[in-house]
C-alpha cells in the first residue's frame, strides 16, 4: 500500500480535505496535544477522545516475552475501552511516562505538522508551509489485524510478519511491548468506534474485511522513537522532550523509496519524544544518532568529532563563507555542509535522536566504500571525513607550487618550519589549525650512510600495540638419533620476523648443542609438504594451524644422503559384510643421516634407532630412561641375535626385549607423498640410487600387531603453531599508551615492500627509519591499531591499553620543545569498538561538562563513571591540549 502523502502533499501550499487522506495516524500524544491546545481555544468535538488501554492477553503468563525470539512471527495484545473515559485526554500525568498514544486522522495530523513547522520555521524564515518529503519518510505504514473482543469490550491487535516487512515488525515489537506501565492511546479520530457497530459499510476504505471476526487496517506511524526501550534491557525513566516535527535547515531531502520499501534506510523518527537517562530534557550537546542499518561505525566517529572543542564553535558559527566549492581535491563543499548541518541538529536545543540520513547519502556518494549497509571501520571513516573536511574548507583557493629544498645540514628547526610554511601555503582550514600536527623522518642507507630528514604532517597517530608485535609459536622437536622421545615448545618470535628467527629462538628453548642444527618442516597427512630451509622466509607465510616439526641433525648433515622414514600399517575394516585389510598412513615422519653405507640393513638399524623411544617396555610403560637402551645398544642390535624355531634371526636389545625384525617391517623406496612402493629395500643388499639424491623417501610398513608395541600417540599428535579455539580465552594483555608510543617513535628497518630510493647509492635500499614528535596539534587524536590484516587472515587484538585520562604529558617524548605550548593533554572522547573482526558494535564515551562522561550508543545516550571508561574496546583516543 502507498503511504497516502505523496501525491497529494509533496507540492502542497495549503491542507487537502479530509476526505482526501482518511487514513488512522499513530502519533505521540504530547506532539498531538501541544498543537491542539495553541490552535483552538474551546473544548469541541473534534478534541474528544476515546481512551484504550493496552494490555497482554490473558493467555500470556506475564509481561510479553515475544520480542525477545527474532522467530516469532506474532505480536499480539488487547485494546481495553474505558468506557466512562470520553474526554479531552487530560488526565494529569499523561504524556509524562512515555507511553501516551493519540490516534488522529489525516487532516489532524496534517494540522498539527503544520502548526509544528511553523513555530520552528515559519515564524523565523517568512516560509509557506509544505508537506517535505523529510516528513512523508518519518511516516511508516504499519498492518494491524484487529478483531472485536465483544465479551472483553475490547480490540483484538495482531501484528504479522507476513503482513509487514522485518523491519516493520521489528519496530512494531519496540513500540508496543507490553510491561508494567501499560500504553494509553487515545483515538480523537473516530474511527475505533467503528469497530464495535455491525455496518461494516462505515469502515475506512483501508480497512479490508479478512473474516467475520477479523479486520486489516493499515496504521500510519510518526515521530516515535525506534527504541524505547534502554539498551540493556531496563527500563528508563522517560522524560517527555519537545515534539518538533521538522528539523529543517531550509532545504528538503530526497526520500529514498516508498514508506513500504524494505531497506531499512528510509525509515526515519527524527521527532521521537524519547529521552534516555541522559540528563535533563534539552540538554545541548547530549543527542542520539539513529542507526540506519550497520551505521554504528559511522555515529561513533561523528559523536567524537561533533564534541571536539573549537569544531563545534566553528561549525555552530558562520562557516558557510569559508566552503570551498571549486577545490579539485574537496566534494564541491557537499561533505562539509552535511556535516555541518548534522552537527547544528546534534546541539539544536532540545533535540531527538537524528537520522544522519543526509549525510549517509553524501559520504556514499564521495566514499563509495562506505555505501550500503556493511559495518566498517570508524578510524578509516574518521581519516576521510577528517581529510574531506580540510579540502572542502580550505583556504586556499589557488595551491602554490612548493618545491622542497635539501636540508643541506642547515638547523633542524629552520628546515622544519620552512616545511611546514610550504604545508600551511596549500593547506589552511580549521582542520589544519586544530587538528594537525608534525613529525621528523629520518631515513638512513645502510650501505652509504646517507641520511635523509623530511618534516611531515600527520592528522592522527596510528600506535602500534607493542605486547602484540611478538607471535606465540608451538613446535615439535625430533630427535634425527633417536635419543630423546618427541618434545613440544612454545615459543615467541617477533610478528613479522624470519625464519632465522624461528631457528633462534627454538634452538635456545631445546638447549641445542654447538654441534646440532634444526631442520623445520610442514608436516600434514603424516607427510613433510616443505623444508623451511630458507632463513629469510617471512612467518606471515605460516599459519597458527599449521603443524610444524624440527629434526635435531649433526651440522655435517649436508655432506651425507637424509632419509625421511614415512610410516603405514595394515588396518582391518568390515566393508560390504567382509572383513578387508588395507594400508593407512599413521604417525609423523622421521628424519636420520646415513653414512657411507648403501646397504638395506643399514637403512633397517636406522629406523629401529629412530623408533626406539617409542617402544613399549613390558611393564607397560615407556622408559624415558636412555640409559637402559642405549644409542650404542640399538646400533649393534643386528649382530645380537637370536634364533627363532623357524631358523630366522631376530634382532634383540641388551634386556633381551625381542625387537622387529625386516620380515615383519616392509621397507621401500616412495615419493615424496609416500603414495608409491618403487622398490623394495631388502636387507644386506645394497639401496639402489642412493647416491644420487640429497634426500630420499622410505616407506616403511608395519604389521597391525606390531603397532601395539609402540606408543605410536606420540607419532601422531602434532600441535597446532597456536590453537584459537572458539572458547578459549586467550591471557589479558596490558600496555600503557607510552609504550605504544615509544614503539612507533623507535628505529626500524623498512619492510622489503616499502625500499626507499637512496639519491648517493641510486638504488633502492631497506633504510632504517626513525620518527620524532616535532609539532604538536591542539586536539590530538591517536588511533590505536588494534586490527591487523595479512594475505591470509585478519585479526582483532584485544589488548587492554591503559591510557592517561587527565594528564597525557608528552613532553619526554617530543623533539622540539616550543616553550610557548603546552605539551600537557586530557581525553574528552573515546570511539570503541566490540567484538569480533567480523562483525561487532561501536559506540563512544564522551566527557561533557565538569567530570561527567556520557555512553553515546547510536540513539541511547546515558551517564558513565569515569572508571568504566577504560576498556580493551577502546579504539580511538581524542585529546585536547591543557593550557599552562
Amino acid at each position: 500500500m502507498e503511504n497516502g502523502l505523496s501525491e497529494d502533499l509533496s507540492d502542497s501550499t495549503q491542507l487537502p480535505e479530509s476526505d482526501n487522506d482518511q487514513r488512522v495516524y499513530f502519533v505521540p500524544y504530547r506532539w498531538w496535544k501541544d498543537a491542539q491546545d495553541a490552535t483552538t481555544s474551546d473544548e469541541s468535538d473534534g478534541n474528544r477522545g476515546v481512551l484504550f488501554m493496552a494490555t497482554p492477553p490473558s493467555s500470556y503468563a506475564g509481561p510479553m516475552k515475544l520480542i525477545n525470539s527474532i522467530f516469532n512471527p506474532e505480536l499480539a495484545f488487547n485494546l481495553r475501552r474505558e468506557e466512562n473515559s470520553l474526554q479531552n485526554g487530560e488526565s494529569g500525568e499523561v504524556g509524562i511516562s512515555g507511553r501516551d498514544f493519540a490516534l488522529v486522522s489525516g487532516e489532524m495530523w496534517l494540522q498539527a505538522l503544520k502548526w509544528h513547522s511553523d513555530t520552528k520555521v515559519a515564524a523565523k524564515c517568512g516560509k509557506t508551509f509544505s508537506a517535505a518529503e523529510d516528513d512523508m519518510s518519518d511516516v511508516y505504514p504499519l498492518q494491524l489485524r484487529l478483531s472485536v473482543l465483544r465479551e472483553t469490550n475490547s480490540l483484538g491487535v495482531k501484528v504479522i510478519k507476513k503482513d509487514n516487512v522485518t523491519e516493520l515488525f521489528r519496530r512494531a515489537c519496540k513500540i508496543f511491548s507490553l510491561d508494567s506501565e501499560m500504553l494509553r492511546i487515545w483515538d480523537f479520530s473516530g474511527q475505533t468506534a467503528l469497530f464495535f457497530i455491525n455496518d461494516k459499510t462505515k469502515f475506512p476504505k483501508d480497512c479490508q474485511q479478512q473474516s467475520d471476526q477479523e479486520l486489516l487496517l493499515e496504521l500510519q506511524i510518526y515521530g516515535l522513537s525506534d527504541s524505547i526501550k534502554c539498551r540493556e534491557g531496563k527500563k528508563a525513566d522517560m522524560a517527555v522532550q519537545n515534539y518538533n516535527g521538522i528539523h529543517s535547515s531550509g532545504t528538503s531531502t530526497a526520500m529514498n523509496g516508498n514508506a513500504g520499501n524494505t531497506s531499512t534506510s528510509i525509515f526515519r523518527s527524527n521527532s521521537s519524544a524519547f529521552f534516555g537517562r541522559s540528563g535533563e530534557a534539552g540538554s545541548l550537546g547530549l543527542t542520539g544518532l539513529q542507526n540506519l542499518g550497520n551505521t554504528c561505525f559511522m555515529n561513533s566517529a561523528i559523536q567524537c568529532l561533533a564534541h571536539t572543542p573549537k569544531l563545534v564553535d566553528y561549525f555552530l558559527g558562520d562557516y558557510g563563507r569559508e566552503v570551498n566549492h571549486k577545490n579539485p581535491l574537496g566534494m564541491n563543499g557537499e561533505i562539509a555542509l552535511a556535516f555541518g548541518d548534522l552537527l547544528r541538529r546534534l546541539w539544536a536545543p532540545g533535540a531527538t535522536p537524528v537520522a544522519p540520513r543526509t549525510f549517509k547519502s553524501k559520504l556514499a556518494r564521495f566514499a563509495p566504500q562506505f555505501s550500503g549497509f556493511n559495518q566498517h571501520d570508524s578510524q578509516e571513516l574518521l581519516a576521510f571525513l577528517l581529510d574531506g573536511l580540510h579540502e572542502d574548507l580550505n583556504r586556499v583557493k589557488s595551491k602554490p607550487y612548493v618545491e622542497a629544498k635539501d636540508e643541506e645540514s642547515r638547523p633542524d628547526e629552520e628546515v622544519a618550519d620552512e616545511y611546514w610554511q610550504n604545508h600551511v601555503a596549500r593547506n589552511d582550514s580549521v582542520i589544519v589549525d586544530v587538528c594537525q600536527g608534525q613529525y621528523k623522518s629520518t631515513l638512513v642507507c645502510p650501505d652509504c650512510r646517507k641520511v635523509s630528514v623530511t618534516f611531515d604532517p600527520f592528522m592522527y597517530l596510528s600506535l602500534p600495540l607493542p605486547s602484540t608485535n611478538t607471535r606465540t609459536m608451538t613446535l615439535t622437536v625430533v630427535s634425527a638419533d633417536g635419543s630423546i622421545q618427541p618434545s613440544s615448545y612454545t615459543i615467541s618470535v617477533p610478528k613479522f620476523g624470519k625464519c632465522e628467527d624461528l631457528i633462534h629462538a627454538l634452538s635456545i628453548a631445546c638447549s641445542l648443542g654447538i654441534d646440532e642444527t634444526l631442520l623445520v618442516a610442514e608436516v600434514y597427512n603424516n607427510r613433510i609438504i616443505r623444508f623451511l630451509e630458507e632463513p629469510a622466509d617471512y612467518l606471515s607465510l605460516i599459519r597458527d594451524n599449521d603443524r610444524l616439526v624440527a629434526y635435531r641433525l649433526k651440522k655435517d648433515f649436508d655432506n651425507s644422503p637424509l632419509v625421511v622414514f614415512m610410516h603405514q600399517h595394515m588396518e582391518e575394516h568390515y566393508f560390504h559384510g567382509k572383513l578387508t585389510s588395507s594400508w593407512k598412513a599413521f604417525g609423523i615422519p622421521l628424519v636420520g643421516n646415513v653414512h657411507n653405507f648403501v646397504s638395506g640393513s643399514d637403512i633397517h638399524n636406522l629406523y629401529l634407532q629412530l623408533v626406539a623411544p617409542f617402544r613399549i617396555p613390558p611393564d607397560g610403560t615407556l622408559d624415558n630412561d636412555l640409559d637402559s637402551t642405549t644409542i650404542e645398544e640399538v646400533e649393534g642390535m643386528v649382530d645380537n641375535t637370536s634364533s627363532s624355531p623357524d631358523g630366522d634371526a631376530k634382532p634383540c636389545s641388551a634386556k633381551g626385549v625381542e625387537l622387529p625384525s625386516d620380515s615383519e617391517l616392509q621397507f621401500y623406496l616412495t615419493d615424496e607423498k609416500g603414495m608409491v612402493k618403487d622398490e623394495n629395500i631388502v636387507m644386506n643388499e645394497p639401496v639402489p640410487k642412493i647416491g644420487l639424491h640429497r634426500r630420499f623417501n622410505v616407506l616403511v610398513c608395519w604389521p597391525e600387531k606390531l603397532t601395539k608395541q609402540y606408543d605410536t600417540s606420540l607419532l601422531s599428535s602434532l600441535p597446532e603453531i597456536f590453537k584459537s579455539g572458539f572458547f578459549a580465552k586467550r591471557p589479558q594483555e596490558s600496555v600503557s599508551l607510552y609504550n605504544c608510543l615509544e614503539a612507533f617513535l623507535k628505529e626500524e628497518p623498512l619492510g622489503p615492500e616499502d625500499m626507499w630510493y637512496c639519491p648517493s647509492c641510486k638504488q633502492h635500499r631497506q633504510a632504517s627509519k626513525k620518527l620524532d614528535l616535532w609539532r604538536l596539534p591542539e586536539i590530538l587524536v591517536i588511533h590505536l591499531k588494534r586490527f591487523s590484516y595479512t594475505h591470509s587472515a585478519k585479526n582483532k587484538l584485544e589488548t587492554y591499553v591503559d591510557f592517561p585520562v587527565d594528564d597525557l604529558d608528552l613532553s619526554t617524548h617530543l623533539s622540539y620543545k616550543n616553550g610557548q605550548l603546552s605539551h600537557r593533554y586530557m581525553l574528552y572522547a573515546i570511539s570503541n569498538h566490540y567484538g569480533s573482526m567480523g562483525g561487532g558494535h561501536y559506540t563512544a564515551f564522551i566527557h561533557y561538562g565538569g567530570d561527567q562522561w556520557y555512553d553515546f550508543d547510536d540513539s541511547h545516550v546515558s551517564p558513565i563513571s569515569q572508571e568504566k571508561i577504560k576498556t580493551s574496546a577502546a579504539y580511538v583516543l581524542f585529546y585536547r591540549r591543557v593550557l599552562k
